[in-house]
C-alpha cells in the first residue's frame, strides 16, 4: 500500500510539474523540414537545401564539394514580392557544418585530386597519395560557416526562376581545421564577413548558373527545385587569422592560399536543389 501511495503521488507530482511530450517531427514528404522553427510569428514556410556537389575556389585554391551541406530553416511572410526573409533553424544550424577536403593538404605539396583516371593504377595511387599528404596530421578541412544571423538571409524566388540579379545572398566564414593550425583558424569573421551573392545567371567572365526545374507533391503544399546551380565570381575574402599559436601561421596561409583575395578572384558553385514548404502543412504532418 506504501509502494503504491508513492508511485500515485510521483504521478501527481509529475503532473503538476508537467512531463515534456515526446517532440514531435513532420512526417511523410515533410520529414526533410524536422529543422523547421515552426511556431514563430509571421513565418509561413519551411526551406530545407542540400548542397550536393560543386566547388568553391579562393584565389589559388579549389575546394569541391563532395559531402552534402545543408541550408535551412524557416521564411517569414513576403514583405516584399518574391523576397523571403530567413528564420534560424530549429537546431541552431541553418547551415550544416560540413568538412570539405582541402586538395594537397597543409603541405599542399601535391594535390591528389589532379591525379586522373579510374584505373587500378591511377585509383591506388591517389590513395597513396592521399595516405602521405592528406592525412590526420597534413590533412587540411575546410567548413563553411555562417557568419552573419540567419535573419540576414534573403532569398528571392523570382531571380532565382528567371536567372537574373541575386537569387540568395550568404554571409560566411571559413574554418581551417588540422590540429597544428588550432581551434580559431578561419579565413573570414563576424566582424568581416566573405558575403556571396549567389544568381543562377550568368556572371561576367565566370560560370553561369541553373534556375533548375520546379515540380510539387504532398498535394501542391512542397515545391521542389531539382538540378539548381547558383554561383557567383564577385565576393571577396579576407586574409586568414587566428591559425596556430597566438595567429603565428596566419601569414604561411594567407601566403598559400593568396589572401586578402579580391572580388573577380574567387568563385563559387553551389549545385543541389531547394525544398520549400507551408509552414502549416509541415506542422500538421507530425
Amino acid at each position: 500500500m506504501r509502494k503504491l501511495l508513492v508511485g500515485a503521488t510521483a504521478i501527481a507530482a509529475l503532473a503538476i510539474v508537467g512531463v515534456p511530450a515526446a517532440t514531435a517531427t513532420p512526417t511523410g514528404g515533410f520529414a526533410v523540414f524536422a529543422q523547421c522553427p515552426l511556431g514563430t510569428p509571421h513565418m509561413n514556410g519551411c526551406i530545407y537545401s542540400p548542397t550536393e556537389s560543386g566547388y568553391i575556389t579562393i584565389n589559388k585554391t579549389e575546394v569541391p564539394i563532395v559531402n552534402t551541406q545543408v541550408l535551412q530553416g524557416g521564411l517569414l511572410r513576403e514583405e516584399e514580392t518574391f523576397i523571403k526573409q530567413f528564420v534560424a533553424a530549429k537546431n541552431g544550424e541553418t547551415l550544416t557544418k560540413t568538412p570539405q577536403k582541402v586538395p594537397g593538404g597543409l603541405l599542399d605539396l601535391v594535390k591528389c585530386n589532379e591525379i586522373k583516371g579510374e584505373g587500378w593504377f591511377e585509383r591506388e595511387l591517389r590513395k597513396g597519395c592521399e595516405a602521405i599528404f592528406e592525412n590526420k596530421l597534413t590533412g587540411v578541412e575546410a567548413v563553411t560557416e555562417l557568419a552573419a544571423p540567419a535573419s540576414t538571409i534573403f532569398l528571392n524566388t523570382a531571380a532565382e526562376a528567371v536567372g537574373e540579379g541575386t537569387a540568395l545572398n550568404l554571409p560566411v566564414k571559413v574554418k581551417l581545421e588540422n590540429p597544428l593550425l588550432g581551434s580559431e583558424c578561419y579565413i573570414g569573421s563576424e566582424a568581416e564577413p566573405i558575403t556571396i551573392d549567389l544568381t543562377t545567371g550568368a556572371t561576367t567572365g565566370g560560370p553561369t548558373g541553373k534556375p533548375g526545374t520546379q515540380s510539387t507533391s504532398e498535394e501542391g503544399k512542397i515545391l521542389t527545385i531539382s538540378g539548381v546551380s547558383l554561383v557567383s565570381n564577385t565576393f571577396s575574402a579576407p586574409g586568414a587569422s587566428g591559425c596556430g599559436l597566438l595567429g603565428l601561421l596566419d601569414g604561411i596561409i594567407n601566403e598559400k592560399l593568396g589572401l586578402p583575395s579580391a572580388a573577380g578572384k574567387n568563385v563559387a558553385v553551389l549545385d543541389g536543389k531547394v525544398e520549400i514548404a507551408n509552414s502549416k502543412a509541415v506542422e500538421a504532418s507530425e
